[in-house]
């Protein structure tokens, strides 16, 4: 039976029945009575954010950590534009989102009334799908088509933009459909052609140098895709590598990893990508810090490629066999024919290929001096790994060099476990990404691994995690500097470092304990591991400012627009070094 309920109403038993418990969000008038009608309940818990940045960022977080949707609540006007970095860092990075907006009464649409924006022309190419709702009869059903939207197909933002009038009128509430969601429209092909598969693990068979190449497409198919790629790799004793938003879908502690790929990849999967016979993309989008220059990208592979968006398909790069398709049920079907054919590994196959990728690996392409002076920020990373690698821990980061150096040198064997912002580069993301994944997670350990620049932008969020006690860690590696834009400039731009550099910096300790958290400073190498014990051990939200190196290179690197063998290696790699048995230079 229908239930009679106000439009605001509606929306909240809307988000009971699609399972939410938590929202993050910040009132305004426009969204007042959809305010009220979460007073009046407790089933799902709201998370008071400082800006609707932070919101989003923080249902990202939420979203990428469980797999489950985020759902941000925010006001008319300002609340809906603030949110929109968020959404586009959301669509980039396929990460399921539900955004209710508040809008101004439909009357006033189109006035420029107080708190008025076109939220649903702002937000079109920002979202996966958007609505301006104009009768509260279709307000269940947008609720719940958008929940299915979000997390169907590759998974997206999704708004829907609710005017005041909407959310006090009157109307009948419908539960989801038992039988699912059904648009002429909307159709996310999910399972895989058959025959293109079949052809697809023929070339498998054959291949002598093949590799892996795995995206976040693998971590949002969902746990049983990374199991089903474990098998995989293990069945055919291929190498695997990985973008950065698909860290963890593999183990990084298996000796078939060769690290991830790209710009600030590792010499081995880079040079194995430029090498390779036989590439298979597995859930990633041959973006351009992958690829660097296409015409030069994997030039003599005979390319393979699934994704569950058909317009990824040579979108960017052209490929011979594609497979559009979920990615777990597509790994899922490559293991039943490869089994059907053999079940032995392709060891002997490929062992010359494996002998050249030990090559290049014994290069040490991630290496880097220390110093007993002053902390190095790949070996900040590297014991704070050390020190929680045997803990239940999540990483979120900032943007920059702190987070290729983290991508480098903290290792992930399961997924979810890395929140980062791939394709937009946000800064920012990293604190508040930290303080969704610490509501999904209580229990755990929570790191967002930032630079003093990045985390100043969405700061004010230490004040959300002190007042819901979320016991979030802030690992700042602070080199002063803007320290990616530094490096180009010195890079591409004559050393001119035009405003990369602060002069007036917070004392991180001062601002910390401001909001009620806890600061640590730490500059001695000697000192670090137990600074870091300290953090650890605080029970509360953490700013630890770590003073590194101020003008370290993030390498290796391959300069932009440039082929995966043209890459710049840290001055410790061992180039040249590398003789096979005839005595050719492997590198």
């Amino acid at each position: 039976m229908a239930e009679q309920m106000t439009g605001a109403e509606m929306v909240v038993q809307a988000l009971i029945d699609q399972g939410v418990t938590h929202i993050f969000g910040y009132p305004g008038g426009a969204a007042l009575p959809i305010y009220d009608a979460l007073f009046q309940q407790d089933a799902v818990s709201h998370v008071l954010v400082r800006h609707e940045q932070g919101a989003t960022h923080m249902a990202e977080g939420y979203a990428r950590s469980t797999g489950k949707p985020g759902v941000v609540l925010v006001t008319s006007g300002p609340g809906a534009t603030n949110a929109v970095t968020g959404l586009t860092d959301a669509l980039m990075d396929s990460i399921p989102l539900v955004c209710i907006t508040a809008q101004v009464p439909t009357t006033l649409i189109g006035s420029d009334a107080f708190q008025e924006c076109d939220t649903v022309g702002i937000t079109r190419s920002c979202t996966k799908h958007n609505y301006l709702v104009k009768r509260v009869e279709d307000l269940p059903r947008i609720m719940h088509e958008a929940f299915h939207i979000a997390t169907t197909g590759r998974p997206g933002p999704v708004v829907i933009d609710i005017p005041k009038d909407v959310q006090f009128a009157l109307g009948e509430y419908t539960q989801p459909s038992v039988d699912g969601f059904r648009h002429s429209s909307y159709k996310p092909h999910v399972e895989g052609d058959v025959e293109a598969i079949r052809v697809a693990v023929d070339l498998m068979l054959k291949a002598e140098r093949p590799v892996f190449y795995t995206g976040g497409g693998v971590i949002n198919s969902g746990p049983e895709a990374s199991k089903h790629l474990r098998e995989l790799a293990e069945l055919t004793g291929f190498p695997v590598t990985s973008t950065l938003m698909g860290l963890g879908a593999f183990p990084a502690s298996s000796q078939q990893w060769l690290g991830m790929l790209g710009m600030h990849g590792t010499y081995e999967a880079n040079l194995a990508m430029h090498d390779c016979d036989l590439m298979i993309n597995i859930g990633a989008r041959f973006d351009d810090r992958i690829t660097g220059r296409i015409d030069a990208f994997s030039p003599h592979s005979t390319k393979i490629h699934v994704d569950i968006d058909p317009a990824q398909i040579n979108k960017n790069v052209r490929v011979d066999i594609p497979i559009v398709g979920d990615c777990g049920l597509v790994l899922e079907e490559m293991i039943r024919i490869w089994r059907s054919r053999t079940n032995e590994p392709r060891t002997e196959a490929i062992s010359a290929w494996w002998k050249q990728i030990e090559g290049w690996r014994a290069v040490n392409s991630l290496g880097f001096k220390n110093s007993d002076t002053t902390i190095k920020p790949q070996y900040a990373i590297q014991r704070l790994y050390e020190l929680t690698k045997d803990r239940d821990v999540y990483i979120t980061t900032e943007v920059g060099q702190h987070q290729m150096w983290a991508a480098q040198h903290f290792h992930f064997d399961k997924p979810n476990r890395w929140m980062t912002s791939g394709g937009l580069g946000t800064m920012g993301y990293g604190l508040p990404a930290a303080v969704g994944v610490q509501v999904a997670h209580p229990d755990a350990l929570v790191i967002d691994i930032a630079g003093e620049a990045s985390v100043q932008m969405t700061m004010q969020e230490m004040s959300t995690a002190v007042q819901y006690r979320l016991p979030i860690k802030i690992f700042i590696l602070n080199n002063e500097r803007m320290g990616m834009v530094r490096q180009w400039q010195d890079l591409l731009h004559g050393g001119r470092y035009a405003h990369s550099y602060s002069e007036s910096l917070p004392d991180f300790v001062k601002l910390a304990e401001a909001y009620g958290g806890k600061g640590i400073r730490c500059d001695d190498p000697k000192k670090l591991d137990d600074a870091i014990r300290e953090m650890l051990d605080y029970p509360g939200p953490v700013l630890f400012d770590v003073m590194v190196e101020k003008d370290e290179n993030c390498l290796p690197m391959i300069p932009s627009g440039k082929p995966h063998n043209e890459i710049i290696l840290p001055d410790t790699a061992n180039i040249g070094s590398i003789i096979d048995e005839k005595g050719r230079q492997l590198v």
